[in-house]
């Protein structure tokens, strides 16, 4: 546990200077990406359920009268049980976000760094594997998706598997199974791909085991899908439900994020070293270069380590997540796409890269220890400035860009708290076929009122908010007006700053005129304005 607290020192430190200046703003900024603001609503909205109606905690207020709203994206079960205390005192959301997000990153590399010391016996070994696992570009390309951080149990689940299969304990199978269920409940994309990946992983190991305890290993592995099995499958559940209703993911959807050989050479257009050759070559979720280092040491220790048995399982996991990051361009997540429920709701196979990351990261600190061993004591201590040095230029993105977002409510959203519940519409609502707009906002303004909306934003729609949509499109004609009083809306916020010049007032003057809705007042949004109605 020492080494490990001090693990995560380390590498906390590396992330504030990794991610600067979010350090210095971690209060007030955070990624300029509608998804932080999705973030955001997610805890928000766990962490009220928690408090108030533990048996709804996946009915988010989203996307009205629908339920189960939160499983039509990651709910972050670890995450947001972990930021609702957080949040419960007071703690400003924009803080509580960005302790998250970073703590997914510094726990994930102080992870891996236990892992690879273990495996190699050297502790400069793991300090190379941290790096390289918490600040490949993959994570500067994520670095607004809050559960893509989270990759925190996906070391501990293979030191778990190590440990069964040398000790063969039941205990051991059943923190194999326990780190499982954790990764599933930070990531969902995370968890599948991790069952996979551990079951090809132990097979292979399988193989490498004596006949007289091959039975024992068979047992133990038992007992972690087991485990895995009875803590997942209630969480599951709701999700399986709503798959029945959204359906799976359109294959062009799957092919456009999934990864290509090339997008292996590409890192973020904000890489000190590589961004100008990475603009041609990467687009968002398929930046997945891993450094030139990291391949390097991966080739030395898989040449010069022993025993290789081990480095031999990282090299063989290393290539099914590559095969699978190709999405339907491969094989293998075609099968699982097609024969295995959970993988058609998975729109990004090239998630599956930030395993290519962490298996490189393992043969890379093999490569360190085993350059180490051969070169010599005075050699190991300059590898060990000069291995972390160039690793961190190599992924060099700093200063990022970061915007500063609400901390607390604006006037508008305190008035409306105080106010009687009910439905709670912000206009203007996109286009049908239109981008997210202003959605995301107003999800996370909802936090501090906890109404439903009609609004929503998340990984999937809903039919009825499809066909809001197209009922609100010629607001505010006749038939988006009935479209409000059949959806049962009790308040109308009408975001003045948020409409071209003149249709608001468009909207204003429909509304001041209907039978239905009366004048409230005109409240500060944050924003330039609003106008609110509420229903007579």
């Amino acid at each position: 546990m020492i080494r490990f607290a001090r693990a995560a020192l380390l590498f906390a430190l590396l992330t504030v200077v990794m991610t600067w200046p979010q350090a210095a703003r971690l209060t007030t900024d955070a990624s300029e990406h509608y998804d932080v603001f999705f973030n955001m609503w997610r805890l928000g909205s766990f962490a009220h359920a928690l408090a108030t109606s533990p048996t709804h905690l996946l009915d988010g207020n989203i996307f009205y009268p629908e339920s189960r709203t939160l499983t039509y994206s990651d709910a972050m079960v670890v995450e947001s049980v972990t930021a609702a205390p957080l949040l419960w005192a007071g703690v400003p959301p924009v803080l509580v976000h960005n302790l998250m997000l970073l703590g997914g990153i510094v726990l994930s590399a102080a992870g891996i760094f236990v892992l690879a010391a273990k495996l190699t016996g050297s502790q400069t070994a793991g300090i190379t594997a941290g790096i390289v696992f918490a600040f490949v570009p993959y994570r500067f390309d994520h670095y607004m998706h809050l559960e893509l951080q989270w990759t925190v149990w996906i070391p501990w689940a293979f030191w778990a598997l190590h440990k069964l299969f040398e000790t063969g304990a039941m205990r051991d199978a059943m923190l194999l199974g326990l780190f499982i269920t954790l990764q599933f409940m930070s990531s969902i994309y995370y968890g599948l791909f991790l069952a996979v990946l551990i079951a090809v992983c132990a097979l292979f190991l399988l193989c490498g085991t004596h006949r007289g305890v091959l039975r024992t290993r068979m047992a133990g592995l038992i007992v972690a899908a087991g485990t895995a099995a009875i803590l997942i499958v209630p969480y599951a559940i709701p999700y399986l439900a709503s798959r029945r209703t959204l359906g799976p993911r359109p294959e062009v959807q799957v092919v456009m994020f999934s990864a290509r050989p090339s997008s292996y050479r590409a890192a973020t257009t904000t890489n000190y070293l590589y961004g100008d050759r990475s603009a041609r070559l990467g687009r968002p979720e398929r930046r997945l270069f891993p450094g030139v280092l990291p391949l390097l040491l991966a080739v030395v220790g898989l040449l010069l380590y022993s025993p290789t048995n081990q480095a031999l399982m990282y090299l063989i996991g290393l290539t099914m997540a590559f095969e699978m990051s190709l999405g339907l361009q491969g094989y293998t997540f075609s099968l699982l796409y097609q024969h295995v429920p959970a993988f058609d709701g998975l729109r990004a196979p090239a998630r599956a890269g930030i395993f290519v990351a962490f298996f490189l990261a393992v043969l890379a600190a093999y490569g360190h220890a085993a350059l180490g061993r051969a070169l010599g004591t005075r050699v190991q201590r300059v590898l060990m400035v000069v291995f972390p040095a160039v690793l961190l230029l190599e992924y060099w993105v700093a200063p990022l860009a970061l915007i500063a977002y609400t901390t607390a409510p604006p006037p508008l959203y305190r008035w409306l708290k105080t106010q009687p519940p009910g439905v709670v519409a912000e206009l203007p609502m996109p286009q049908p076929e239109g981008v997210p707009a202003h959605e995301p906002r107003f999800a996370y303004m909802s936090t501090f009122h906890h109404m439903p909306l009609i609004n929503g934003y998340s990984g999937y729609y809903p039919e009825s908010y499809v066909n809001r949509l197209d009922r609100l499109r010629g607001m505010p004609d006749d038939a988006a007006l009935q479209a409000l009083v059949a959806d049962n809306v009790r308040y109308v916020i009408i975001h003045k700053g948020l409409y071209r010049p003149g249709t608001a007032e468009e909207v204003y003057w429909a509304l001041k005129r209907h039978s239905r809705f009366r004048e409230v007042g005109h409240f500060d949004d944050g924003l330039s304005g609003a106008d609110v109605f509420a229903a007579r």
